[in-house]
């Protein structure tokens, strides 16, 4: 039995379950930093737990009296994480060493710590922002060069599990096929299917009573539709990079690369070192910045302390000069749009035009920013290995590109590296009290938990910053939401809109912040956001970290209590 009460002026919550009326206010069962009085956002909702269902004609409902077989074979975890990337991987840390009494595991689909980095093998794959704040705070990153290729990435992952005992928690081969939310019993029902190589499938079932989407943006089965006119009548080899072809030889070939986003712009200089020559076709430029992929020396202050201060300097020094110079170029002016000209003409080559190539036409960080490690891309063009096209393809023919302009672009090899198709939760089906979720129709509490969804924490990282900073900011969060449910004795939690409530959709696009076509094509599935709280985009690293660490968790929430 559940009765949701109106939160009164003062903070007092009157609930009533079977046993009479019951009076609990604020007062017993708050934690005073956090449960404050006059707080018109605080709701707890009482749920009694029967024995047995009702139907609703107030009948025993048979099949609950029969004996659950199954039940033993369900394994009750507290915390499950699902995904072993980076996200994953972070929040299982801190599940780890600030909640030591909850139980916990973390399932993962395929057979390898990594998630992006064990997926993803197109030639040349690394990171577009700095490992030093793309690494864990935990562990920070040790090697030289701040950009690194995605086997480093991934072994670095693979060495911070093993070194803290994480890998032990770990499922791997376990994909989540449908996860369920019971509020008679409080729990998630989560159904895995095991698939170890060479064996047939097997479903097991888990109950959780937190659950932590550590799965990312993007669909890993299945690539972002690609719309070119005449792709089918090519005669070529068309890779996607998403699923890249491992017995793909592109030596001595002639490739045409589509696309102009972070995923091309690493692609082409890669492919250029033995390709015959490489072209970047793109139907408008993005703003491309080099950056020296070494470390620099540090001062005699620094080598003084011990190694593990030192990268911790090297990490908050990076974090620091990365937060000033995304506030710089993020405005919208002529001064930062000027600056990014005259960096990236100083390293053209003289037959390749800034204008129309280099010359975006959104506003600075609008979509995301393009690095090029030590400049490689434009040393591809200055050793004319790499060549640009830019204006709208016509049509794809048997042996390569022809452009509106008419201009031809012969090619053996197309590669579409037009985006990804963007899905949260992976490949599951998510229900509520038997009905089916949907994303895109909630709007993201703090940009962690979703509008209705009880007991359940997306991890999104930041696009104008590494990934990771964000993860990090929703672990601390979701660790501080758990506490607390446990210190006021309460089951579960869970975002709520109050019908008198008028929020608007912010102006921002999408919860990316970011204007990329993959993005604005996918803004109904994923979950909408305002400009106002607690239902505001995050992005600033330091604002959001101490909000996690001090910010309210009732505005905006809804507790629920069981009695028995």
């Amino acid at each position: 039995m559940a009765v949701q009460t109106e939160p009164t002026t003062n903070g007092d919550v009157v609930v009533v379950g079977k046993k009479g009326e019951i009076g609990i206010t604020l007062e017993e069962t708050k934690d005073e930093s956090e449960l404050q009085p006059g707080n018109e956002n605080t709701e707890i909702t009482i749920v009694e737990k029967p024995a047995y269902e009702i139907d609703g004609d107030g009948n025993i409902r048979q099949e609950a009296l029969a004996p659950k077989s199954k039940e033993a074979d369900i394994e009750e975890l507290d915390v499950i994480i699902v995904g072993a990337g980076i996200s994953g991987i972070n929040m299982g840390y801190r599940t780890q060493t600030m909640l030591k009494n909850k139980s916990f595991t973390i399932l993962e689909r395929r057979g390898r710590i990594g998630g992006t980095w064990d997926l993803m093998k197109y030639p040349g794959i690394r990171s577009d922002s700095d490992l030093y704040t793309f690494g864990f705070a935990w562990r920070p990153w040790k090697y030289a060069q701040p950009i690194a290729k995605g086997e480093l990435i991934q072994q670095y992952m693979i060495e911070c599990a093993q070194e803290t005992g994480l890998d032990s928690h770990i499922r791997f081969h376990h994909r989540l096929v449908s996860a369920a939310w019971r509020s008679r019993e409080q729990r998630w029902t989560l159904t895995t299917e095991i698939t170890a190589p060479n064996t047939a499938a097997i479903t097991k079932t888990f109950r959780t009573q937190f659950l932590v989407l550590g799965t990312g943006y993007y669909d890993h089965d299945k690539p972002l539709a690609t719309v070119i006119p005449g792709l089918e009548s090519f005669k070529g080899i068309i890779a996607h990079p998403q699923f890249w072809p491992q017995d793909l030889n592109y030596a001595n070939k002639n490739i045409a690369v589509i696309g102009s986003g972070a995923t091309a712009v690493t692609l082409t200089p890669a492919l250029a070192e033995t390709a015959a020559h490489v072209t970047m076709v793109q139907r408008s430029p993005s703003y491309i910045v080099s950056l020296p992929n070494r470390g620099t020396a540090k001062p005699w202050w620094i080598r003084i302390w011990p190694i593990e201060w030192q990268r911790q300097i090297v990490r908050w020094r990076y974090l620091f000069m990365g937060f000033v110079y995304r506030r710089f170029l993020s405005k919208d002016s002529d001064t930062t749009k000027k600056f990014l000209a005259r960096i990236t003409q100083a390293q053209l080559p003289e037959h390749i035009p800034y204008d129309p190539h280099f010359k975006p036409k959104y506003a600075p960080w609008a979509q995301r920013m393009c690095l090029t490690p030590n400049g490689d891309f434009f040393k591809g063009l200055r050793d004319k290995k790499v060549s640009m096209c830019t204006g709208a393809i016509e049509s794809v023919v048997e042996d390569g590109i022809v452009m509106q302009d008419g201009t031809k672009i012969d090619a053996d090899i197309i590669v579409t590296a037009t985006g990804l198709h963007m899905k949260y939760g992976g490949n599951c089906h998510f229900d509520i009290d038997g009905e089916e979720f949907r994303f895109g129709e909630k709007y993201l509490w703090r940009g962690i938990m979703v509008q209705d969804m009880p007991n359940a924490a997306l991890v999104l990282g930041y696009t104008k910053a590494s990934w990771t900073l964000g993860a990090d900011a929703t672990a601390s969060l979701v660790v501080r939401m758990i506490k607390h449910l446990d210190r006021n004795g309460l089951d579960s939690a869970t975002p709520r809109m109050a019908k008198k409530d008028v929020v608007r959709i912010t102006s921002a696009p999408g919860v990316m912040g970011l204007t990329s076509t993959y993005i604005l094509r996918a803004l109904h599935r994923l979950p909408k956001t305002s400009d106002q709280k607690p239902w505001k985009a995050r992005g600033n690293y330091l604002e959001d970290n101490w909000d996690a660490q001090y910010g309210s968790l009732t505005t905006g929430m809804q507790f629920t209590k069981s009695v028995t």
